[in-house]
């Protein structure tokens, strides 16, 4: 009768199988391949074509690799596994590049760990292995297996990294593209969307940040387009701007410091981020109050009013002409009473609360206004042109300084 064949308690990941047990195993190796192999295109029918196919050599010679590799480290732990190691990550970067899961591999190399365990206690009855050892041989066996994944995962890792990278490296083109503000191919955004798999929308909304931008990638919506490394960092959100999008901000832009331009047809795209950089640049200038995130809607009248400085400066010269020749002082308070009455066409009482001046002072400088302007203050149209620059020059004053 075979003796009976005892663990050894050595402390070393496969230790408590003998050395004398790979003996027993190896004859067995050819067989069980066939079996395994069997019963894994059995349950996983992709892999049947796939061992049929071009690359059917190279996955019979993994597994009999990683197969082979548990029995010799049985015989002698310290064995190398460098091929043993590579294939597994091949059979991870396979599975990257056929577009699947880590799912069926894994299920596999579980298969095959039963398959095995089977054949164990198969020959286990022939050699009377003793009921600790078949015990020893099964918890050595599943760990081999996690080891085989993790292998495996590794190489689908590196590929899904490679093409996340690639990816990135595309959104950020069809970004660029679709900011040019030039007439750009349709083809060319088209075949970019095509390999992204982004859909084209009929709507966008840009957010300009403020650098250093501090944007969390990870927690921005996959839809989103960004450019984190661009000296002016910006994001592309497909749509409209409303409260998801906006907790979505609050999570990749945790710190704030941007403006979240208006919602435009996708060809006007360029015309968003502009706005939206404007108002970090009025904001920048104290003429805009800062906030965490700055809705350029809410400032459409100053980006109008403070849209084109060099032809703000014309315009006041022209509209502000009659006042030009008196002294600074009084200029300063005919404008300013101007101004007031403009924007409140108030009574001489309440003019004088908000200027802080009697009400007599201020129907003097109201007939003194009459006089040097003239039909500039009846005509609607010199009206509303008088209007807007001294709203303007207002705006502008905030800033201390003239806005480029």
């Amino acid at each position: 009768m075979p003796r009976l064949i005892q663990p050894l308690d050595t402390g070393d990941p496969l230790g408590p199988l003998p050395q004398e047990f790979a003996a027993i195993m190896r004859p067995e190796l050819p067989s069980l391949i066939k079996e395994i192999g069997m019963e894994v295109t059995r349950a996983y029918p992709e892999y049947a074509r796939l061992l049929n196919g071009p690359n059917g050599a190279s996955i019979r010679m993994g597994v009999e690799q990683s197969l082979s590799s548990f029995v010799d480290l049985v015989a002698e732990p310290t064995s190398p596994t460098v091929l043993r190691d590579d294939m597994c990550r091949r059979f991870g970067r396979f599975e990257a590049y056929e577009g699947r899961t880590m799912d069926a591999l894994q299920g596999a190399y579980r298969l095959g760990a039963r398959v095995a365990l089977r054949r164990a206690k198969k020959v286990g009855r022939s050699y009377n292995f003793s009921p600790a050892l078949m015990l020893s041989f099964a918890d050595a066996l599943f760990a081999y297996v996690d080891e085989l994944e993790s292998l495996s995962r590794q190489g689908y890792l590196e590929v899904q990294a490679q093409s996340d990278q690639q990816s990135e490296a595309v959104r950020r083109r069809l970004l660029h593209l679709i900011l040019t503000g030039r007439p750009v191919p349709r083809s060319a955004i088209a075949e970019l969307c095509e390999q992204t798999g982004w859909a084209l929308p009929e709507q966008v909304t840009l957010v300009a940040v403020r650098p250093p931008s501090g944007l969390d990638r990870i927690s921005a919506d996959h839809d989103v387009l960004i450019d984190p490394g661009d000296p002016q960092p910006h994001l592309l959100i497909p749509g409209a701007f409303d409260d998801a999008r906006r907790e979505m901000l609050d999570r990749t832009i945790p710190g704030g410091g941007a403006a979240i331009g208006l919602t435009v047809p996708t060809a006007l795209a360029a015309d968003s981020i502009r706005w939206a950089r404007r108002v970090l640049e009025l904001v920048d200038a104290g003429v805009i109050e800062d906030a965490p995130f700055i809705p350029c809607e809410d400032h459409l009248i100053t980006l109008w009013l403070l849209s084109d400085p060099a032809l703000l400066d014309q315009l006041a010269t022209r509209e502000l002409a009659p006042v030009s020749g008196i002294s600074a002082t009084r200029r300063e308070r005919l404008i300013e009473t101007l101004r007031i009455w403009l924007d409140t066409r108030g009574t001489a009482a309440q003019m004088g609360e908000l200027l802080d001046v009697h009400p007599q002072t201020v129907r003097y400088r109201m007939r003194s206004l009459e006089a040097i302007f003239g039909t500039q203050l009846t005509d609607p149209e010199s009206r509303f042109a008088t209007e807007a620059v001294l709203r303007a020059t207002q705006l502008r004053a905030r800033s201390g300084q003239i806005l480029n």
